[in-house]
């Protein structure tokens, strides 16, 4: 039986969650803006208790590899890297994004017939949006799957290309998201965050196709390559 823990710091919220081939899927999440680091490991502990497993019966550690706070993604990988060189087992990099994707499915299943999209937005901050946009297979292996490539952008640059999908994540609250993004959309959640549990469901899928990674390997994505921040005049 194949066992994972999953990790995510990327907003204000810290999440655990374990996965098992068996058909277990338990999740802790609490707020814990700036306590991710205090919180992350007693959550883990607090977890692996309740679930009745040992952290050496682990197969994986699977972490949210971003997009999302910069601060927030190196802790994930930090303590996903920490934990596995540990153990000796393999890290597993999950996207926020498509995690968030996956729960904002779980918030209602849209019939079958319908070709059905979930847009994914998280506040990147400088007047910018973390964007992705994912179709949900639950019988595929991959589960997941990306329409577009995520990437970091004004939200005027944002086009949907699903004709029917939902839309979610605190990127649809920044104030410069078009209007048509949301009106345009079968249901609006901005107060969704990406979180262990599906990355956790995600991980397991990923396990199985062989893709994970070892313990050095355990890195974070930004997406925005370089923050320019503008002087102060008096050091102009």
């Amino acid at each position: 039986m194949t066992k994972i823990l999953a990790l995510d710091t990327s907003g204000t919220a810290c999440s655990v969650a374990l996965w098992t081939s068996a058909g277990v899927l338990i999740g802790h999440e609490e707020q814990a803006e700036r306590q991710h680091t205090q919180r992350l490991l007693p959550m883990v502990k607090d977890l692996l208790a309740e679930a009745g497993i040992n952290m050496n019966d682990l197969d994986a550690i699977a972490y949210g590899r971003g997009p999302g706070s910069f601060t927030g993604i190196r802790i994930a990988a930090g303590v996903a890297q920490g934990l596995a060189f540990g153990i000796d087992c393999p890290v597993i990099p999950v996207s926020t994004l498509a995690a968030l994707a996956l729960r904002g499915h779980a918030q209602t299943s849209p019939p079958a017939s319908l070709p059905h999209s979930y847009a994914c937005s998280l506040d990147a901050r400088m007047g910018e949006v973390y964007w992705g946009e994912y179709t949900i297979d639950l019988a595929d292996p991959e589960l997941a799957i990306a329409v577009v490539a995520e990437r970091v952008c004004d939200p005027a640059l944002v086009q949907v290309q699903g004709a029917e999908y939902s839309a979610c994540g605190s990127g649809m609250a920044v104030d410069n998201m078009p209007v048509h993004v949301a009106s345009n959309s079968l249901q609006v959640w901005p107060e969704l965050e990406p979180r262990a549990q599906e990355m956790a469901q995600l991980a397991g899928a990923y396990f199985a196709l062989g893709r994970y990674s070892a313990p050095e390997d355990a890195l974070p994505v930004y997406l925005r390559d370089e923050v320019t921040w503008k002087k102060l005049p008096r050091y102009q």
